[in-house]
């Protein structure tokens, strides 16, 4: 029952981040900080909400490393929207999937972790569906490919960031923090580019920090009732769920090619996840 009802969670978790995607690509024409800016801002109703009903305090403890968080995450969301402009949206979601494997290094360099030597050949299967997707896929612009690559580094240090971290906030609080620090950097920089939205784009914009918080807290619900192992393979429904609302309301044509990639870098990261869980 508790595998069932996690599984049920993390389909929820994936199909709200598949619409927040959807989103943003429907958005391309907007300035990538300025669809910053209404996603962190709309989720600020429910952070402080939930932060302030549980009478939990919103400044945390280690506001130096929360604040270092919430650049170091806002950086990676600004290159992941501006990468949508000249990608297509699943293989964008997939190429950003990448970030467990920097966040493996980084983890090694930074916090003296141990890479295990049969995970460094998931890895090399992830990356050989970078290089199918780019070297096979003549359509995939590289200026894409470089924004969403050095996204993917930013987001692999979001992980060790939290690690850092550690139990010493609560979840929400990190999360708060993040949605506050990119409220005012997508404020700042989307001044001089700021594009008046149009009647149903206000109710897309404010969607974004609806279907972002659900995501999160559904993902983290399914994290809380089974092992990693058993549940987080099924995180990677989202690029299935953004790759075919991209086919569907965006008319995306994805080459055998582009598929073989993106299929490459989701084997080899879930067999990273199962692997790491079992050896722990």
């Amino acid at each position: 029952m508790e595998l069932r009802n996690a599984i049920t969670f993390m389909i929820i978790s994936t199909l709200s981040f598949a619409c927040m995607n959807g989103i943003v690509k429907h958005l391309v024409h907007m300035n990538a900080f300025q669809i910053v800016f209404f996603r962190s801002f709309s989720c600020l109703f429910f952070t402080f909400g939930f932060l302030l009903k549980n009478k939990i305090s919103i400044f945390g403890k280690r506001k130096n490393l929360l604040v270092l968080r919430g650049l170091v995450g806002v950086t990676s969301m600004a290159l992941f929207f501006m990468s949508t402009k000249y990608l297509p949206i699943g293989t964008a979601v997939s190429l950003r999937y990448m970030a467990p494997i920097f966040a493996a290094i980084f983890a090694v360099i930074l916090l003296k972790e141990k890479i295990y030597p049969l995970q460094w050949l998931f890895f090399i299967v992830a990356f050989s569906g970078v290089i199918i997707l780019k070297g096979f896929d003549a359509s995939l612009s590289s200026y894409g490919l470089l924004l969403i690559f050095i996204s993917a580094i930013f987001s692999g240090l979001v992980f060790v960031v939290i690690s850092k971290i550690g139990k010493s906030e609560h979840p929400v609080v990190i999360v708060n923090y993040f949605m506050v620090v990119s409220t005012i950097v997508g404020g700042i920089f989307s001044i001089n580019n700021w594009i008046q939205p149009q009647g149903k784009e206000w109710l897309l914009l404010f969607g974004l920090g609806c279907f972002g918080y659900f995501g999160q807290v559904y993902m983290t619900k399914a994290f809380q009732i089974v092992k990693t192992t058993k549940i987080a393979p099924f995180k990677y429904m989202e690029v299935i769920f953004t790759l075919l609302l991209g086919v569907t309301l965006f008319s995306e044509v994805y080459t055998f090619w582009s598929l073989l990639g993106i299929a490459l870098i989701i084997i080899g990261l879930v067999l990273n996840v199962v692997y790491k869980s079992k050896v722990k």
